[in-house]
Formats: C-alpha cells, structure tokens, sequence
C-alpha cells in the first residue's frame, strides 16, 4: 500500500465528498461547431487530395481536348459530384436518405432470416463518481454490488452504499484506527446482508437496512482480510496469513472449514454458481480449486487442483455463467495472462498474453464475452470476444490502475474503481433480452434466524 496515500487521507476527505458525480463537459459532434474551425469529420479528404494535386496538374499542363471530349468530362464531374468547389467543411455531413421499400417487394425481405444488429459498445463512462480515500492496493477487494442494486465501496475506513435505484449515497459503518482500514466488502446473496474484512484480521457482518451491526467473527485468520465470497450461508474468508477459512455465520462456533495450501496472501476467492467449487488464488502465484466433497471439517481441505501456469499473483476470477466447468483466471504485472481452465480435469484450456496486469474479470451474463480491467500502461477496460479472445472495445477514461470490477443485478452496467480515486460506470454489456424491470427477491438466506446469531 502506497504511505503517501494514507498520510493525505485527512485532507483529501474534508475537500472531497465521497461518491459525488462529476459533471464534464461533453462535446456533441453535432454540436460546438465552428464557422472558423474545418469539421475533419464531415470532409472528404480523398476528394481534398485530388483537388489539391490532380486537379491542379491538370491546369499546369492543359491537354488539348475536342468538345466531346470536354462534354464526356463535365458529364463524369457531375455524375462523381466532383464539381464542388470547397475543401474545408464547417458543418456536418447530412445524414444517409433511407429509401423506402415498395410494399409489393417487402415479402422477400421479409422471408430471409433478420440479420442481428451489432451492439454499440459506448467508449466512455456513462457516470464518474468522487471515491478518495480508496486504498491503492492491488491485493484488497474493495467494491461489490448487490442483488438489490445496492453498490458497497469502502473508502479507508468507512464502507459507503450507493443506490444505483435513485441515486442516494448513505454511510454503513467507519471503523476505528486500531482495525481499520477496510480491506474487503461482499454482500450476502439477499442483498441487505454485507460482509466487511478488516486490517486487524476480524470480518464484521452488517444489515444493512437497520444499519446494525450483527456479530463480529474472530479467530480466523491473524492478519487482514482481503478477499470474501458467500456460499448460501457460508461466508469464506482468505487472509494475509495464507488460510481460508469457511465461517457458517447461523452458529456461534461459525469456523467450519480451514483450506491450507497458499503461502502467501490470498488476495481472490470465487464460489462456483452451484456452490460445489472454490476457485481461489494468491500472491503465491497460486490458483487452486477446492470441491466440497472433499471438505473435512477435522483438518485442513486438499485442494482438487493445484494450478502453477501463472507467473504472479492471482487475483481476478470469474466463472463462466453459461459453462458450469468453466473458470478465468487473470495473473498480475509479471504475468499479465488470462488463463482459461477446466475446473474438472484442471486443464488450461487457453492463455492470451493482455500486456498488461490483470486486475478483475467479469463475463457477460447476456453473450458470450469476457470483461478485464487493467494497470500499467493503459489502466483501460477491454472487452473480449469469447471463445476467439478478439478484441471488442477499449474503454478509458481511468488515469490509474483499474483494481476493481462489480456488475449490477440485470448484468448489463460495470461500476470500476481505480488508484486514481474514480468510480464509473460503463454500458459495456448492453441490454439483456429480457430486462428485469424489479430487483430480485430478498432470499431469506444466510440470516434466516437473526437470534441464533451471537
């Protein structure tokens, strides 16, 4: 973690409002035209060349011509629209006519198979929101957004929520000190539950709708917590230490599993969608996947694979939404891999080199395409075609490295925080063929009977 970022924290918190929008000046291209100022967008610089070069050679050097030659040659400029007589445009193009089509001949369309449309993909973020105080760290995981379309970032020592649904921002909790900062947030599958990983090794869980602190969980781990990952009612929690730890948070003795096989700091942890596979990867250079039929509640769970390919720490996981075997994988700066995996056999199935540190992963729940957010050099977020790996779209806008991702409930909007003390969200994934028009269902899982919680 950078220390000048910690030392400035107290005047950056008082001259900045957290999660505040940042209004920018946008330029339309149909607007803030110029009568000074050529619009390049609207000229046609094949033309401007031969105007510029041909056009002149044929006065320098005059051919003698006869007057049918000369009348073949003003009929041609006018056909190829060539008698124009400006270089520069100030305004812009006008649109393309649309011809209509004769009812008589709209059958035949009509028959043939609709063509699907190529979804835009818009370059920048749609919202930029204020974030100082985010911790610059690679390895914490600082940004969740849950089934009610509630965003949890922890700024320092303080979680805010965000509600995408109005707009509202609202403070859950600022820790002190002596367990501060904040080093980890997941919410619970309902959505009004949240998990909160701290420096000093303890993971507090909240309600979020009364504000209220429900019970503190201890023990686990002996330093910070920095990745999390629920499992119905099972909160999974990897630390500093290298362990993780499986806490059922319904009884008091909430330790019910202990996964070793990380050295060194487990900074990613990914439950499979059935909840059967744990994808979890370190500094260590790690990625291992643990099965829950192997799970022994007397001593530490063997891992099913024990995956070595990458060269750094790993970080960024995602499983695959419409192949349940199906795991990414993001190595960081002396890596720079994303791993493609067979979570069944632990074979890698394919591994392109981004160029950059992998930071977070997240595939589209609508089509098939991966996600990935980047550092040095470009700190963008690229979206890939999946299974090609072809290149989609670059998005920047961020002028640090893109440590976080999270996806909002319906799949379609991406909220990325980065060093540079930014929060955006961009349009990447589109509109979903049904979009949701209500927020999923509150489950009555991992808090169904709050008074067995100590």
């Amino acid at each position: 973690m950078d220390a000048g970022s910690v030392s400035s924290s107290a005047t950056k918190s008082h001259s900045r409002c957290p999660l505040k929008e940042q209004y920018l000046q946008r330029r339309n291209s149909r607007e803030n035209l110029d009568r000074f100022i050529p619009n390049r967008s609207a000229m046609d610089f094949d033309y401007a060349h031969y105007m510029l070069t041909e056009a002149k050679k044929g006065k320098e050097n005059p051919m003698a011509s006869s007057p049918s030659k000369e009348a073949y040659r003003k009929h041609l400029a006018e056909t190829f629209n060539m008698n124009r007589t400006r270089i520069l445009a100030f305004k812009n193009k006008p649109p393309t006519p649309t011809d209509a089509i004769p009812n008589n001949c709209s059958t035949s369309f009509q028959q043939s198979k609709p063509v699907k449309a190529r979804r835009y993909i818009p370059q920048t973020s749609e919202r930029t929101l204020d974030a100082p105080d985010l911790v610059d760290d690679y390895y914490l995981n600082l940004l969740d957004w849950g089934s009610s379309n509630v965003l949890a970032i922890a700024l320092g020592n303080t979680v805010y929520l965000w509600d995408a649904t109005d707009g509202n921002t609202s403070e859950l909790v600022t820790v002190d000190d002596e367990a501060g900062p904040v080093t980890s947030v997941k919410w619970a599958p309902d959505g009004q539950h949240i998990s909160i990983g701290l420096n000093n090794s303890d993971i507090q869980l909240w309600d979020s709708t009364s504000n209220r602190l429900l019970r503190t969980l201890k023990g686990g781990h002996q330093s910070r917590v920095g990745a999390l990952d629920w499992n119905n009612h099972v909160l999974t929690t990897g630390g500093m230490d290298g362990r993780i730890v499986n806490n059922d948070v319904r009884i008091r003795s909430h330790i019910v599993e202990t996964y070793t096989g990380h050295h060194q700091e487990v900074c990613g942890l990914k439950w499979s969608a059935s909840g059967q596979q744990l994808a979890s990867g370190g500094n260590d250079n790690l990625l291992h996947i643990w099965d829950r039929s192997m799970a022994s509640a007397n001593a530490p769970t063997q891992w099913l694979h024990r995956l070595e390919d990458h060269t750094a720490a790993v970080k960024a996981l995602a499983w695959c939404p419409f192949q349940a075997n199906l795991l990414a994988s993001g190595g960081g700066g002396g890596d720079k891999c994303i791993k493609f995996w067979n979570t069944h056999t632990g074979a890698c199935l394919n591994s392109v080199n981004t160029g950059s540190q992998v930071c977070a992963l997240l595939w589209n729940k609508n089509e098939r395409e991966l996600l990935s957010s980047h550092g040095f050099t470009e700190n963008q977020l690229t979206l890939w075609k999946y299974p090609s790996m072809v290149k989609m779209a670059e998005l920047t806008g961020h002028t640090s490295r893109v440590l976080f991702m999270a996806q909002s409930p319906d799949g379609c909007t991406v909220a990325s925080a980065a060093g540079d003390e930014t929060l955006r969200f961009w349009n990447v994934f589109g509109s979903p063929e049904v979009a949701a028009k209500a927020a999923p269902k509150a489950a009555t899982e991992p808090f169904a009977h709050l008074n067995r919680i100590r």
